[in-house]
């Protein structure tokens, strides 16, 4: 296994959970607002469809889970894992709340060994979560194999600015947040290890790369806030049709 995050995950664990109750106005404080526009850029890339079976990873408080039920529809097959239980027991609210409860199952599970047989999923999913595991190489290549032959995988996730200029302002902003995090009631170590991953995760060419050695095809990365975060987006091959 080659790690992509040190940070053990029983660590890991018992910081989600404590971040649970407050994760959401987190993420709306250290992104400054920015990470709702950046979702709906994610679905923008995406050809989600009616009855579209989907699979979001380290789904969380379900965010992301939730609008692929809302784009799948009620024939739809939508499932949200994570690891975490609280994270997940946020998610359960928020279906509840969007009156989804039967469109989406929520799992808890391990990303790296997906409890699914292969070519289950249209769609694989996961936002914020790629830097948190333990390998994401063997999270990319699990979902590669869960999804249908043409099946897409897409990923948002913090990224580092190429721009020299911009980068400085980047590193400086990530090296405040934990401050900024811990005034709205976050705890500044919690914020500490988040700034930490994303300072240190790969950069998005090497995830695309990343991608294309699991098997992912027609790769493709989009840039947000000047480089800060990125969708990747990739599909699974289809079959070859025989020449006759």
């Amino acid at each position: 296994m080659t790690l992509t995050n040190h940070h053990s995950e029983n660590e890991v664990n018992q910081m989600f959970t404590r971040l649970a109750g407050r994760y959401d106005l987190m993420n709306d404080v250290v992104s400054l607002g920015t990470q709702r526009q950046w979702r709906k850029k994610f679905f923008n890339q995406l050809p989600v469809f009616k009855g579209a079976d989907s699979l979001d990873l380290c789904c969380g408080t379900a965010d992301l889970t939730i609008k692929l039920a809302q784009l799948a529809g009620p024939r739809g097959r939508t499932i949200g894992l994570d690891f975490n239980a609280a994270m997940l027991a946020g998610g359960e609210e928020k279906i509840r709340q969007a009156d989804l409860t039967k469109d989406i199952e929520l799992v808890q599970g391990d990303a790296m060994n997906l409890p699914f047989e292969a070519n289950q999923f249209d769609f694989v999913t996961i936002g914020f979560g790629l830097r948190n595991v333990p390998d994401a190489n063997q999270v990319l290549k699990e979902a590669q194999r869960v999804l249908k032959p043409g099946g897409y995988f897409a990923c948002i996730e913090m990224s580092q600015p190429t721009n020299p200029v911009v980068r400085l302002g980047w590193k400086a902003y990530f090296n405040a947040f934990p401050v900024l995090a811990k005034a709205f009631g976050g705890s500044y170590k919690d914020y500490t290890y988040l700034k930490e991953t994303s300072m240190q995760f790969v950069s998005a060419s090497k995830l695309k790369q990343m991608m294309e050695e699991a098997g992912m095809v027609a790769v493709r990365v989009i840039p947000l806030n000047l480089g800060a975060a990125a969708i990747h987006v990739g599909q699974k091959a289809a079959p070859r049709m025989g020449r006759y």
